[in-house]
């Protein structure tokens, strides 16, 4: 079982959807040093990361992003920050993506940022 699930809907279609996870996978690779491998398929794409204690995927299909990761022991007991690390990146560029209506999630991480 992961330790990080991450489900969100969009109304994006899988184009779009496609933007938006090869931005994330880019920030993931920039920003924490993570190795991604973007699988593209007919109805939707798989976004492969991987580093040291950590290993996922984020399934990108026209209407919704499932995100799995499995921690390592050291950075299990880190599974909540970086859950919402995930989570606040990936509503952020949902946001954007939809014309700046951000989700709940991203409404909540920026009300704890002020």
């Amino acid at each position: 079982m992961p330790d990080i699930r991450i489900h969100r809907e969009h109304q994006l279609g899988l184009p779009k959807a496609r933007k938006v996870a090869w931005t994330w996978a880019e920030q993931a690779e920039r920003r924490f040093d993570m190795q991604c491998t973007v699988i593209e398929g007919e109805t939707s794409d798989t976004v492969e990361f991987t580093r040291a204690g950590v290993n996922g995927r984020l399934i990108v299909a026209a209407d919704h992003f499932d995100l799995d990761a499995k921690l390592g022991f050291l950075l299990g007991a880190f599974a909540r920050t970086i859950e919402s690390e995930i989570q606040g990146t990936l509503d952020e560029l949902l946001a954007k993506s939809q014309g700046g209506k951000a989700a709940p999630a991203a409404k909540k991480a920026a009300a704890k940022k002020k």
